[in-house]
Order: structure tokens, then C-alpha cells, then sequence
């Protein structure tokens, strides 16, 4: 399997953990502002250039 999908896929996996981390303690009210913006932001940048280092890898055949 190519390792581009692979890193790909690990990305993917820890922006989802990181956005869910981030949207679970907003909803218990967390006061630890800062470090839920930097935990979301960077779950989203996981996230997004997970899906498309996915998406622009070719399938070797």
C-alpha cells in the first residue's frame, strides 16, 4: 500500500480525534479557552490536509 495514503489516513484519524477532543469539552464548558482553540485548530488542519493528501494520491497500479 502507499505510504502517502497511509500518512494520509493516520492525518485524517488524529484531526477527527482532535476536532471531537475540541466539541466535547465545549459542551461540558471547559475554561481552558486557549488550549481548545489550539487543540481545534490544529485538529482541523490534521483533518483537511489529511483528506486531501487521501484524495490527490494516485493508485499505483
Amino acid at each position: 500500500m502507499n505510504v502517502k495514503r497511509i500518512f494520509g489516513t493516520v492525518l485524517t484519524v488524529l484531526g477527527i480525534a482532535g476536532l471531537i477532543y475540541t466539541g466535547y469539552q465545549i459542551i461540558n464548558k471547559s475554561e481552558a479557552y486557549t488550549s481548545l482553540a489550539v487543540f481545534g485548530i490544529i485538529g482541523l488542519i490534521f483533518f483537511i490536509s489529511g483528506i486531501s493528501l487521501v484524495k490527490n494520491t494516485k493508485d499505483e497500479g
